[in-house]
């Protein structure tokens, strides 16, 4: 199934490949999961250059292919020097001499036509090392200043079956502007186990690309098992309202965004233990190893700053300590998952 990804018109499966995860994979993993998701027709693969070796894996996996995919790349720089070093450094990984979507990757501002760094993104476009220019985001703010400034052809943003209204009505807005739509955190951030649900959520979104995090065959298997016929159900919608109710919209999704964390505490693990125990197989999280990660939890000093990093603004020294109660009261046997 192929959709129109916005004003680039590219047309790409409706199933896009998100390459964050296969860094946790060997490069023979890596490669063999890449090469069936293209032998089923995956065209579009979203990396970036902060993701340690992805680059390099799509570029060992791909480089005798290449003319028959999409190659999305990312730069976090906030100056047109990094820019240029993060995209040539990109360009050699990847074994190309172009990409064909890159994005500002979820930078603190919104580059603007007269910024340096956006004239440094449309000279590589100029120069055809690139043929698109996107944005990504966990910001809602930012995403509608992007899209409403007419200079991004692609934003990326999480969207999923525990987004709500506001996501959606930036769904629709992007739409409206022929913007292409990149859903990340698909799943959730980890927290969906449901992923036919979470495709037929995502189906109804003609506009909407999901980039699924990968990194074993298996999960794989699962999204090309779906297709235009994987619609919700009742039962899916069941499902669906499940979570969202056990959820809630006062969870942490796991992005990193707010590290790293003064007093060395893992905080996109600490702040949704409670969600993970009782989600997945409680046992591995457990151990002695995770018992001295969640005491950690202990030490947050309030300083604040990771919820001034926070895309989603959550009371982080807050949810901290109430997942260490819970975790210890699990422990104990107080509390029973």
């Amino acid at each position: 199934m192929k959709m129109k990804l916005g004003k680039t018109n590219l047309e790409v499966n409706k199933n896009g490949f998100g390459a964050l995860p296969i860094q946790r994979c060997n490069m023979d993993e890596s490669i063999e999961i890449l090469q069936k998701a293209y032998a089923n027709g995956i065209d579009f693969y979203d990396t970036a250059h902060f993701y340690t070796d992805s680059e390099e894996k799509l570029g060992n996996a791909f480089e005798d292919v290449r003319e028959n995919i999409y190659l999305a790349s990312k730069t976090a720089a906030e100056t047109p020097k990094v820019f240029w070093s993060d995209l040539e450094t990109s360009l050699k990984s990847l074994k190309t001499d172009y990409l064909d979507l890159y994005q500002f990757h979820n930078i603190s501002f919104t580059p603007k036509n007269d910024d340096e760094l956006f004239k440094a993104m449309i000279q590589a476009k100029e120069d055809g090392m690139i043929n698109h220019i996107g944005i990504t985001t966990h910001k809602i703010t930012f995403a509608h200043e992007a899209i409403e400034s007419g200079l991004y052809e692609t934003l990326q943003y999480p969207f999923s079956y525990l987004s709500g209204s506001e996501e959606i009505d930036l769904v629709n807005k992007c739409k409206q502007l022929d913007v292409g739509f990149i859903a990340m955190k698909a799943m959730g951030g980890g927290l969906i186990k449901n992923s036919k649900a979470s495709y037929a959520f995502l189906n109804q979104f003609d506009n909407v690309l999901p980039i699924w995090g990968i990194q074993k065959i298996s999960e794989l298997d699962e999204f090309l098992s779906y297709d235009e016929n994987t619609v919700l159900n009742d039962s899916l919608k069941a499902e669906i309202e499940k979570d969202k109710n056990e959820l809630g919209e006062d969870f942490c999704r796991g992005c990193g965004y707010c590290m790293p964390c003064p007093e060395g505490i893992k905080i996109n693990t600490c702040a949704r233990m409670s969600l993970w125990v009782r989600r997945f197989p409680t046992e591995p999280h457990l151990t002695e190893e995770w018992q001295q990660i969640m005491a950690k939890s202990e030490d947050c000093i309030e300083c604040y700053s990771c919820v001034d990093n926070c895309p989603y603004e959550l009371d982080i020294p807050r949810l901290l300590k109430e997942n260490y109660e819970d975790y210890k009261n699990i422990l104990s046997g107080k509390t029973k998952v």
